[in-house]
């Protein structure tokens, strides 16, 4: 993963918890870098300790924390320069949604992609799809190589109607984790 999605957890847990905090993070997590790089590769070993040990120093369960973890997220790449890219995604939550996917491919043009570093590393982005659309509602199907990250997906959509100044209600249906080939969800705004 990039360093970027590292800076982020770190500077959540700098934000909510402070620097003593982070640094015990880091030593659970057995990892001595000063500073993450935006741009450069980490493995994604790398984070998930990172995840794990934030859930183990603030007491609070992977799940929980990679909700509020993808809720700051929409938050800090709107302060780092991404807000644009955001905005132009759409006016509205099924618009936004709707447009992942060519975010995405965006980033890719900024980011390198997997087939230019380590087969782990890099910019290996979900594909997203929205079906059962109507004028509130919606089915959102997240698929990812990576596995347990579905509560982040709901941080996130939490974070895109905070930002698009809506309310969401949000439910998962299906579940990787659980045997089925890919996570969705119901979402609902107003």
């Amino acid at each position: 993963m990039y360093g970027m999605i590292n800076r982020a957890l770190e500077d959540m847990v700098l934000t909510y918890h402070g620097q003593d905090t982070w640094r015990a993070v880091l030593r659970k997590a057995d990892v001595d870098v000063e500073m993450f790089v935006r741009m450069e590769t980490y493995p994604d070993s790398m984070t998930y300790s990172l995840v794990g040990a934030a859930s183990e120093v603030l007491g609070k369960p992977v799940p929980d924390l990679l909700r509020a973890f993808g809720l700051f997220w929409v938050r800090y790449t709107g302060g780092e320069g991404y807000g644009p890219l955001l905005d132009e995604a759409g006016d509205n939550l099924t618009e936004v949604l709707s447009n992942l996917d060519e975010m995405h491919f965006r980033l890719g043009t900024i980011f390198p992609m997997y087939g230019s570093v380590k087969p782990d590393q890099g910019m290996q982005p979900p594909q997203f799809s929205c079906t059962d659309i109507d004028d509130k509602a919606l089915t959102l199907h997240y698929y990812s190589k990576r596995s347990g990250l579905a509560p982040m997906v709901i941080g996130l959509v939490e974070g895109l109607a905070e930002r698009l100044k809506c309310t969401v209600e949000i439910r998962q249906l299906t579940f990787k984790d659980r045997g089925d080939d890919h996570d969705s969800f119901f979402v609902r705004y107003a």
